[in-house]
């Protein structure tokens, strides 16, 4: 069977109104992958009944209402505890003069969740389990298990966060710890995605607390103008490319991919729906960005002039600064902006992780299912909940190695997380008429190969902090620069001798109404086929992987033996 023949076989098919939770799935359940993607989209705004066409007039906005979420939430979720501390770090040590790297991350954010959501809503396959179909049990096994592991590192910082607010206000931080585990699983395990979304929407209410918190730093808004201009405060050192990389690491993450890509299939969104997703999305990316820069301003002013300027230590003490310059009130606010961003980071990371591991073993991972219906995809959440929480309580407990992993395995799975994303963006097979367009992967690939640079900048740092960071981005800026011609020119040489002899399909392909086709089942696709582009990316990337896996251990291993990394 050709791929036209695959699309054209394909669109979606009508299906009845049972019960979303029905335990008897109906035919398009089979092909989304769980039955608790099936059904109305239920938001904690609105409710759009399964087979709905697309509304007009002033209902588009109570539909875009009842969509809005997957993106808002992956996105605020980003800005959790290590968000606020690297925008705060920023702001205290080099004032609105990174305020330009926020606005850069926009356009970043938006294509790589854009590709994330489109994979969600067209397959209904989470972002795992396509790895594992369209590029082998080994790549599959790589990156779901490496996801696993980042994301419980991350959430351990996340506990560590909410122990230093604790302390912050007098309160038990062992108690703390534990009350936010409770809350974290009861928001969870209610058998309701409605439910949970409506919690999700409360912290990302207290998100916007950072914009009272800048407005009572008294900012200057003719400085804060010129903060959006690219500069480099104080001139090119390594303290200041660290920071960079360190902004743009903490706002696109890895888990990120996972966590929108399942959570659209979640939430019921089908390719009808998508230009509204697509709109969730930028209003997301923005959310996150106007937060970030608001974090940032509030530490510039509140600390420039100050000898605390070009201080910072951790957000717990930033706390304490803030409260000695402004005021008991600010600090308090910043604090708990602190305690916020880590909740809604806690939940969205590891709730990516309980999607991921029920879509690769095939499980019931929906938040439509009820606690006795998915014990397995709960049992998940909160048992990684409870043991991030417990490790954060341990007297002793070598706190320091975790912040380190979380760096440096970070730089390790963006790359392989980025490349793969945009290879299944292109696969037809699995997206037919909804593959990138052309301009969209030449962003993609600029966007993905700075990542990559970014990454490898952080990654280097963490491992061998005596390296030269500016002459290690010069090399891999050049490096970059000579990809991503070699691959241009290549591209240029397929076309232009005439290899690329499936155009007339592809074109005949487009013609079909892109609303009413969906990826068959994966057992039904037509293996990938491997390109010599494809097999040399993948391979320099095993190798790259590999290494800097050797590395990470090696570092934490060395750290370990010492005794550095404890708290």
């Amino acid at each position: 069977m050709t791929i036209t023949q695959l699309i054209r076989q394909n669109p979606i098919r009508a299906v009845g109104t049972a019960h979303p939770d029905s335990a008897h799935p109906t035919p398009q359940s089979r092909l989304r992958g769980d039955a608790g993607g099936v059904g109305d989209i239920v938001g904690a705004l609105g409710t759009i009944r399964q087979g709905a066409a697309r509304p007009r007039g002033y209902r588009r906005l109570l539909a875009l209402l009842a969509i809005l979420g997957p993106g808002l939430i992956v996105m605020v979720g980003d800005n959790d505890a290590g968000g606020v501390s690297t925008y705060a770090q920023a702001g205290q040590n080099y004032g609105v003069g990174l305020l330009w790297t926020l606005v850069l991350l926009i356009p970043v954010l938006i294509v790589n969740q854009e590709m994330a959501a489109r994979l969600g809503a067209v397959t209904g396959v989470g972002h795992g389990r396509l790895i594992i179909e369209r590029f082998g049990k080994f790549w599959g096994a790589f990156s779901v298990g490496d996801l696993f592991l980042l994301n419980f590192l991350t959430i351990v910082t996340e506990f560590i966060a909410i122990h230093q607010v604790a302390a912050y206000f007098g309160i038990n931080p062992s108690l703390a710890v534990l009350a936010a585990a409770v809350g974290l699983v009861a928001m969870t395990v209610t058998g309701s995605f409605r439910r949970w979304e409506r919690f999700m929407y409360v912290f990302i209410a207290f998100n916007f607390a950072a914009i009272p918190l800048a407005l009572l730093s008294h900012p200057n808004p003719a400085v804060v103008a010129g903060g959006f201009i690219p500069q480099l405060p104080g001139g090119i050192t390594s303290d200041l490319l660290l920071l960079i990389v360190g902004v743009v690491g903490t706002t696109v993450a890895p888990w990120q991919l996972f966590f929108q890509q399942s959570n659209v299939i979640d939430k019921r969104i089908t390719p009808n729906w998508l230009a509204y997703e697509r709109l969730d999305t930028i209003i997301g990316s923005v959310v996150v960005i106007v937060g970030a820069a608001a974090l940032m301003v509030a530490a510039a002013f509140a600390f420039g002039g100050t000898p605390d300027a070009g201080r910072f230590l951790d957000a717990g003490t930033t706390a304490s600064q803030l409260a000695h310059h402004l005021g008991p009130g600010v600090g308090a606010i910043f604090a708990i902006v602190l305690l916020n961003a880590a909740m809604i980071g806690a939940a969205a990371v590891t709730l990516s992780t309980s999607y991921a591991f029920g879509d690769v073993v095939k499980s019931r991972h929906s938040l439509h299912w009820s606690l006795g219906e998915a014990k397995l995809f709960y049992l998940i959440f909160s048992g990684v909940v409870v043991v991030a929480a417990g490790i954060v309580l341990i007297p002793n407990a070598p706190l320091g190695l975790v912040t380190l992993g979380v760096q440096a395995l970070a730089g390790v799975l963006l790359p392989s997380a980025c490349v793969f994303l945009l290879l299944l963006a292109n696969d037809r097979a699995v997206l037919g008429p909804w593959v990138n367009r052309g301009w969209l992967n030449a962003i993609a690939s600029v966007i993905i190969g700075v990542l990559v640079m970014l990454s490898a900048i952080l990654g280097a740092v963490t491992l061998f902090p005596g390296v030269d960071v500016t002459r290690l981005t010069l090399v891999l800026a050049g490096v970059l620069v000579l990809s991503l011609a070699a691959i241009a020119l290549y591209r240029m040489r397929d076309r232009a001798s005439g290899l690329r002899a499936h155009i007339p399909e592809i074109e005949e392909v487009e013609e079909i109404d892109r609303l009413t086709w969906q990826m068959p089942p994966l057992e039904e696709l037509p293996r990938p086929v491997w390109s010599l582009t494809r097999k040399v990316g993948v391979l320099a990337l095993r190798a790259y992987l590999l290494l800097a896996m050797v590395l990470v251990l090696g570092k934490v291993l060395q750290l370990a033996l010492t005794g550095t990394g404890h708290a």
